[in-house]
């Protein structure tokens, strides 16, 4: 399974802008698709995830204000950024994991995931 990170760029604050995965190698409808941002000198930090079977959850820094979906026809899952604060700012990576059923808390573990993209950079200047 090869991941296909999309769509990262500048933009101002308050703005919005949508990054995309795009997956290969197998069909995304058995898959649990994760976002996560790294900042540089801190952790990896969990921002949202779609499971397999169409729930999704937020991060609360993200909530009200980012949007997870999944297109399984395309094998594509996006993320929809609006009002958009510096502290945005960051490497988005989505990451993936088929099927099972798990815990809020085990979703946003980046532990769980077995299939990494190669992050798009997300800029929010102020």
């Amino acid at each position: 399974v090869q991941l296909q990170a999309s769509g990262g760029g500048l933009v101002q604050a308050g703005g919005s802008l949508s990054v995309s995965c795009t997956v290969s190698g197998r069909t995304l409808n058995r898959y649990t698709v994760g976002w996560f941002r790294v900042v540089p000198g801190k952790e990896r930090e969990f921002v949202a995830y779609i499971t397999w079977s169409g729930s999704t959850y937020y991060a609360d820094s993200v909530k009200g204000r980012f949007t997870i979906s999944r297109d399984n026809a395309k094998n594509t899952v996006s993320l929809q950024m609006n009002s958009l604060k510096p502290e945005d700012t960051a490497v988005y990576y989505c990451a993936a994991r088929r099927g099972g059923y798990y815990s809020r808390s085990d979703y946003r573990a980046k532990g769980l995931y077995d299939y990494w993209g190669q992050g798009t950079q997300v800029t929010v200047s102020s």
